[in-house]
């Protein structure tokens, strides 16, 4: 039988949580940012940028998050079912210590980032890819938390949904370790769109790919530019598209990312 966590007296399979904690975790910490994370203080653009600059409304970025958020738990279910065993065990010879786990989580971080920056980039380098499906996310110009996910759906499935089952089956991890993996992935992402420089972040400490990093990627300047994401910047790095930036006081509260040379928008 599949393994399952016992919360209680409710067992939950952890190929049905892989699933879902992902989707809750999405917008339990979107919501952290919408609590804490709104003060002009800390933002990287004012709210009247958010509201003028931003091409699409608040609901319809929630109902296109919610479609992908399907399709992606759709896939996943359909995914731990086709590699399971005859007896609805998923196979995995991997090493269940922490440096095993920890390999894995590496692993399965470079394959995302690899996988997503090449066809990121792709998108945005081919015309028809960027009119018909990228320029979906880039509606949000001022990126904000609960809109990290807001893409048309098929690069969704293409981008996002694929290459988290490619991480998943070149890294070997079990689908209970996937839980967790999953679940920062999606924080990671959620941060680097949240639009916020909270004083004491993590992901600020310890990746240089972060909300700063990414939001240059989302003005026009930086749009052939820091394609990486989610993890690391060495793709960037390796092959001449890193955008380096300042981050700067705002004369009106909050912070301003300015690149630090000049750069070509075509």
């Amino acid at each position: 039988m599949m393994k399952a966590m016992d919360f209680g007296h409710l067992e939950i399979s952890d190929e049905l949580l892989g699933a879902i904690v992902p989707i809750l975790v999405y917008w339990l910490y979107s919501g952290f940012y919408i609590l804490f994370g709104s003060s002009e203080n800390y933002r990287l653009h004012s709210r009247k940028e958010e509201n003028v600059k931003n091409w699409v409304s608040k609901h319809d970025v929630i109902k296109g998050v919610l479609l992908q958020q399907i399709i992606q738990a759709i896939v996943a279910i359909i995914l731990f079912t086709v590699t399971g065993n005859e007896d609805g065990r998923i196979s995995n010879s991997s090493s269940d210590s922490l440096f095993g786990l920890a390999r894995q989580f590496l692993v399965a971080m470079l394959v995302m980032d690899t996988w997503q920056y090449f066809l990121h980039r792709y998108m945005h380098h081919n015309k028809f890819l960027y009119r018909h499906l990228h320029s979906q996310h880039h509606r949000l110009v001022v990126p904000y938390a609960f809109g990290a996910l807001y893409n048309h759906p098929l690069e969704g499935l293409i981008q996002d949904t694929v290459g988290g089952a490619m991480s998943f089956l070149l890294s070997g991890m079990s689908p209970r370790a996937s839980i967790f993996f999953f679940a920062f992935a999606t924080m990671k992402t959620v941060d680097d769109h949240c639009g916020s420089w909270l004083p004491g972040n993590i992901f600020h400490m310890v990746f240089s790919n972060n909300t700063a990093y990414h939001d240059v990627h989302h003005q026009l300047y930086g749009s052939k530019y820091n394609f990486s994401q989610p993890f690391f910047v060495m793709w960037d790095r390796i092959l001449g598209t890193y955008m380096p930036y300042t981050l700067e006081k705002r004369v009106d509260g909050g912070f301003e990312a300015r690149p630090t040379r000049d750069c070509k928008t075509a």
